[in-house]
């Protein structure tokens, strides 16, 4: 049962909700070119599912007397919910000022100068982030000084397995802002 009064995109009901940039997007401001895919997602509701259970247990904690160590479980919940907030904003976003590649313990902003190309490649990725490799689609970043950037987006990560036209839009999004901007 769809219920189109709670998503953005409601007037584009035939598709082109993916394609179609929202109305009020404007090119200063940092967005991520791609929805988080539903591998991500679901392990960040993960995440804050076992951080409301770790506050139940503060709260039973604190109800018993231990003040200390209700302070230390609930410090873990908060990490947890850190962490499943950091999890959802990891991935690539652009702005005219560059391109920004979020992890999930650092960032690296190169501004659309430094940037030489960005293509898409076949080559051995990584499963999920996990060891594994599976042959597969990247996009690749090379800088003009120094060595290329690690590679941005797989059509094997969290936000792309199991949806390869997700993974096609977004690499010619990312190639379309690259070749505006690098330009100007």
């Amino acid at each position: 049962m769809p219920l189109p009064f709670l998503t953005a995109d409601r007037h584009l009901d035939n598709g082109a909700a993916e394609l179609a940039a929202l109305p009020y997007d404007e090119p200063d401001h940092w967005r991520r070119p791609y929805r988080p895919g539903p591998w991500r997602v679901g392990a960040a509701a993960v995440f804050l599912l076992l951080a409301s259970f770790v506050f139940l247990s503060a709260m039973i904690i604190a109800m018993a007397g231990s003040l200390p160590a209700a302070a230390a479980v609930v410090a873990i919940g908060a990490l947890l919910v850190a962490l499943a907030l950091r999890l959802l904003r990891v991935g690539v976003w652009v702005s005219a000022r560059g391109l920004r590649q979020v992890n999930l313990l650092r960032t690296a902003t190169e501004p659309w100068s430094a940037i030489a190309s960005v293509r898409t490649v076949q080559q051995p990725v990584r499963w999920l982030g996990l060891p594994r490799t599976v042959q597969g689609q990247a996009l690749l970043v090379e800088r003009r000084q120094g060595e290329p950037l690690r590679t941005l987006v797989t059509d094997h990560s969290g936000d792309f397995l199991g949806r390869p036209e997700s993974f096609e839009h977004a690499a010619d999004v990312l190639e379309a802002w690259a070749a505006e901007y690098r330009r100007g």
